[in-house]
């Protein structure tokens, strides 16, 4: 019997990137004023937003210099900041759309991430993401036969690994009734070539290796619960929830 790993030159990588999944999202939003794409690399996502929304002004987070300068040459405005610690260079509730495609699996300090995404997005304002599937068919198949799955390992970048309904749960922790889903899909499905992946991933799109979620923020007041949660909840581990606060010193 072919194993999963021996049918790897029939995989379609490309499809996990969802890029068809991002035009969708982008034709069936508003006209988007202010986009953020976090983690852009060579601005694929972000050209998808400007082939449907041409007047848009494209704003991005990306931390190597290769990539930047190509960035920069399309008319994108850059900022280098490490979104792990770094502060968004926006006000709060000014951007209309913010992209996290396939960024946050390499992330460990997803509280403050999603902590200043929030802070940022306007109410009403549309929040994508694509992560990896650790619930993929293929994953399952792995963890069947004592494997490890494909989307998250130690010797790899991805630190973190993701479901739809962890995806989901994690969102309404961060920030109670905050954000809506308002599209869901499943983009290839190892180990099956590109036409059958494309059915099967919109068949069966929680078991697809990549997902995609299009969330829209509510008009509730976001007091900073992304930051609290892990301290009013003890978790132990020492995520960055911000800067420490100076001492008071009495005189």
């Amino acid at each position: 019997m072919m194993t999963i790993m021996n049918q790897k030159r029939k995989y379609s990588k490309d499809l996990n990137y969802g890029r068809a999944i991002i035009d969708k999202f982008c034709q069936d939003i508003t006209t988007p004023i202010k986009v953020l794409d976090i983690g852009a690399g060579y601005g694929t996502d972000l050209s998808i937003v400007q082939k449907h929304h041409p007047v848009a002004q494209l704003y991005a987070i990306e931390a190597f210099i290769s990539f930047q300068q190509n960035l920069k040459d399309n008319g994108i405005t850059v900022y280098g900041i490490d979104i792990e610690k770094g502060v968004l260079p926006f006000e709060d509730n000014s951007i209309d759309l913010i992209i996290c495609n396939q960024i946050l699996e390499h992330c460990k300090e997803i509280w403050w991430i999603c902590h200043e995404i929030t802070r940022v997005l306007k109410p009403g304002g549309t929040f994508i993401i694509g992560v990896p599937n650790l619930a993929s068919f293929h994953n399952r198949l792995l963890l069947l036969i004592g494997k490890q799955p494909t989307c998250i390992k130690n010797n790899s970048a991805h630190v973190r690994g993701y479901t739809k309904n962890d995806i989901i749960k994690f969102l309404n922790t961060g920030f109670p009734s905050g954000y809506q889903l308002e599209s869901f899909y499943g983009s290839n499905f190892y180990p099956f070539p590109r036409r059958i992946a494309m059915l099967l991933a919109k068949i069966f799109p929680k078991m697809a290796v990549g997902i995609f979620f299009k969330f829209t923020k509510s008009t509730k007041q976001y007091n900073n619960e992304f930051l609290n949660y892990p301290r009013s909840n003890k978790l132990q581990t020492n995520f960055y929830v911000g800067p420490p606060k100076k001492p008071i010193h009495e005189d």
